[in-house]
This record gives C-alpha cells, sequence and structure tokens, in this order.
C-alpha cells in the first residue's frame, strides 16, 4: 500500500518561510499527478498546486509567485517552498496523488501551518 507522508509544517511569523515535505513510501513515479493542497476548518479543500508527471503545474492564484513546487525523484519526495507566508496561509496542508494507471487517489495525513506573531 502506497503511503505519502508530509512533514515539515509549523509556526511561522508573517513574511517568512517554510519548506513541505511529502515523501512516497513507494516510487513517486507511480502517480501520473501530484499535488499540494489546504483544508481550512468548516471549508473545502483547495488546490494550492499541483503538477503532473511532465511537468505541468497549476498553481492557486492567492500562492503564485510565493509558493513553489518541486521534487526529488531519487528520494521520492515532494516539496512546496513557501515564501512570504501570510495569516490566510495558515492551515492543515496535504499531500495527495493520483494513481498513474489505477486513478486511484492517494492523500497524506497532513501537517500544520501556523502563521503567526
Amino acid at each position: 500500500q502506497v503511503q505519502l507522508v508530509e512533514s515539515g509544517g509549523g509556526l511561522v511569523q508573517p513574511g517568512g518561510s517554510l519548506r513541505l515535505s511529502c515523501t512516497v513510501s513507494g516510487s513517486i513515479f507511480s502517480f501520473g499527478r501530484m499535488g499540494w493542497y489546504r483544508q481550512a476548518p468548516g471549508k473545502q479543500r483547495e488546490l494550492v498546486v499541483a503538477e503532473t508527471n511532465g511537468g505541468r503545474t497549476n498553481y492557486a492564484d492567492s500562492v503564485k509567485g510565493r509558493f513553489t513546487i518541486s521534487r526529488d525523484n531519487a528520494k521520492n519526495t515532494l516539496y512546496l517552498q513557501m515564501n512570504s507566508l501570510k495569516p490566510a496561509d495558515a492551515t492543515v496542508y496535504c499531500c495527495g496523488g493520483v494513481a498513474a494507471c489505477s486513478n486511484e487517489d492517494y492523500w497524506g495525513q497532513g501537517t500544520q501551518v501556523t502563521v503567526s506573531s
């Protein structure tokens, strides 16, 4: 069973930076599409950024120019570099992937990002 495990969340001051990591227990290449999502209490989960294996990316307008998705295929790890963080960015961030062959969705357990002075 493939698992996604996030890490890197924490407390940061407004304007600060964090880098989230999502490590895949199997091969990152088993996913045709991976991305980062966030969900605030009482709100729907929203896309932060997604990318395909071909390298196409789709960023939410609210994070364009501040957040960057990247990956290290050798480490089977997806990253989210978050700069210029705002209090509005504070919530739980989840890593998700769609399996390339089965189209099955996989999700991590989430990591909390808190932006506060």
